[in-house]
């Protein structure tokens, strides 16, 4: 990659009917600061025009191998790249990419690229699921391309199913993790969890915490990128939930978290309890509304304490991962978490960061060690990530 200048991203358009949210991708793109040249084959020039990227872009777009600008487009653009984004990918893009035909622009530079691609493949459910396009999705994974799964709903064509084109906020999450991470964690399996649990005192009211979920959400979003299988349990969040998750389950309380992560826990590679689970529940709960008037008071009780019991049972191999939100003695209350908790790593951060989109974490292992980093939770996720791969 360019180390002076922002990264150089190709986006290259296929002839698919999601090519008009390639305009969105490319709008986003340059408000991120990145460098984009756009590739139309004919294809897509029957839904979108070259003027919608030339002009959100305020660079240059390319349709064909005969350019009078330039003799050999298909090299010069290729060895430009940092990172060529096929978005939307049709399943005869990707066919021709595994059979190495070079007929046209975009068929012709990926041949001549060096580099992984992003594939963004977006197509009629059957045409996805057709055993010939999986095998070629396979093979451009064995060659080391990277492809964001589409998303699962109603089709353009009237079907339903897998084939949807992704949220373009998800395509530039994988932009940014394909450029500065790769895929190294393809065969792990990773369980995080997320979120403000929310302890009953009658069917209207519960206690819970300030936690939006962001920062595990992040996790769990950068693991998948990553190429692990990753299990998600969640409380309350204030985030979508990505949709390239091997299974997301819901557990509001502390019980329900208790039962969902337990169950699972067993078989997983790294445990990341990210979740901000209630220290205490009500004694009794309400089956009825309490009507207002008077005094009420609450008998409460401690909670399971989920991140003790992992600790205790954790396989041989297993790295389990906890947090620590505190307001005061934050290192040193980590430290005894750590410690306590049969922890292999734990990410300390001050309540006043509870809900940001940024955060200050303290990364603490057994070693003593205590790295400071400051950021986005997204670039905190891969951070933690590095972090945990080299424990």
């Amino acid at each position: 990659m360019n180390s002076n200048e922002s990264p150089n991203i190709l986006l290259c358009v296929t002839g698919g009917i999601a090519a008009y949210k390639a305009i969105e991708l490319a709008s986003m793109l340059y408000k991120s600061g990145f460098t984009i040249r756009t590739v139309l084959t004919p294809s897509a020039k029957r839904f979108v025009s070259s003027i919608n990227f030339a002009a959100i872009t305020h660079n240059s777009v390319h349709e064909s191998l005969w350019e009078d600008s330039d003799p050999i487009p298909h090299i010069n653009l290729a060895d430009w790249a940092d990172l060529i984004v096929v978005a939307p990918a049709t399943a005869n893009s990707i066919a021709k990419a595994v059979q190495g035909l070079a007929d046209d622009l975009l068929s012709s530079l990926l041949l001549a690229h060096q580099k992984p691609v992003l594939w963004v493949p977006a197509m009629n459910v059957h045409m996805f699921e057709n055993p010939i396009t999986q095998r070629n999705l396979t093979l451009l994974r064995d060659m080391g391309h990277y492809i964001l799964s589409p998303a699962s709903g109603m089709l353009a064509c009237g079907y339903e199913g897998k084939g949807k084109y992704p949220p373009n906020t998800e395509v530039m999450q994988a932009i940014s993790c394909y450029l500065h991470c790769g895929q190294d964690l393809i065969g792990k399996k990773v369980l995080v969890t997320a979120g403000a649990t929310a302890e009953a005192i009658d069917p209207m009211r519960v206690i819970s915490n300030r936690s939006s979920g962001k920062m595990g959400i992040a996790l769990a979003r950068a693991m998948a990128l990553r190429g692990a299988s990753v299990s998600l349990v969640y409380a309350n969040i204030s985030v979508e939930l990505p949709y390239l998750l091997q299974q997301s389950i819901q557990a509001l309380s502390v019980d329900a978290m208790y039962e969902a992560v337990m169950k699972i826990a067993p078989g997983m590679d790294w445990i990341v309890k990210c979740a901000a689970v209630s220290d205490f529940q009500p004694g009794q709960s309400s089956s009825s509304k309490i009507k207002k008037g008077g005094s009420l008071h609450l008998d409460l009780v401690p909670t399971r304490d989920i991140l003790a019991e992992l600790g205790a049972h954790k396989k041989q191999g297993q790295k389990l991962i906890g947090f620590a939100a505190e307001t005061d003695d934050l290192i040193a209350n980590a430290q005894t978490k750590l410690k306590a908790k049969n922890l292999d790593m734990i990410i300390a951060n001050h309540l006043d960061n509870a809900a940001s989109d940024r955060n200050h974490i303290h990364i603490i292992s057994h070693d003593q060690d205590i790295e400071s980093i400051e950021g986005n939770k997204t670039d905190l996720a891969h951070s933690i990530i590095d972090r945990i791969a080299k424990l």
